[in-house]
């Protein structure tokens, strides 16, 4: 006996990818920069030292006098023989005047007029010690300086950035299919 049967056969579907990966690009520049360094301002002012050498009272030590020295000290030493004299001539005057009281004034003014002053003798050192006298003023430097702050230019460039996207194509390969057979479904004679 034959039993009605029904056949399937399937076909499945056959799908196709075709892919494109995105492409994408980044380009970074380097910034653009400029740095400008200006040189300070530097101020010096000096005032030169000063040394001061006195040596008048080594010159005077050994009698190289100035001129204005010189005639001051004349002029001094006049002044007071003058007045000496004076004195001397006024006490011998009155001698002579009292010549009655005895002794011999005229003999002993010729003898005191006549002799000199007596000559002295001392050790010493020409010129003298410290007679040269220094004096110094030490040099002075003041110094200013100006900071100048540097100069910084900075130009940034963007990011070039490149993009391709990507893509997916899909196509059917194989179609799907379902084929559907009967058999024996209309048996030719039944029961025959």
């Amino acid at each position: 006996m034959q039993i009605p049967q029904i056949r399937l056969q399937s076909t499945p579907m056959k799908i196709g990818l075709n892919l494109e990966q995105p492409v994408q690009q980044i380009e970074q520049k380097a910034a653009v920069q400029s740095i400008e360094q200006p040189q300070a301002i530097l101020e010096i002012q000096t005032t030169p030292g000063k040394l001061t050498i006195d040596q008048s009272q080594a010159r005077e030590d050994m009698d190289l006098k100035s001129l204005s020295r010189r005639v001051d000290e004349f002029a001094k030493q006049g002044y007071q023989d003058w007045l000496a004299g004076m004195a001397r001539r006024a006490q011998q005057g009155t001698e002579l005047r009292h010549i009655e009281k005895g002794g011999n004034p005229i003999a002993e003014q010729a003898r005191q007029n006549s002799k000199g002053p007596d000559k002295q003798f001392k050790l010493g050192w020409i010129p003298s010690h410290f007679s040269v006298k220094l004096d110094y003023e030490p040099a002075r430097v003041e110094i200013e300086a100006t900071v100048q702050k540097p100069i910084i230019d900075a130009q940034i460039n963007g990011a070039i950035h490149t993009y391709t996207p990507g893509s997916v194509d899909v196509e059917i390969l194989q179609k799907n299919a379902l084929d559907i057979d009967f058999i024996n479904l209309f048996p030719d004679e039944i029961g025959q």
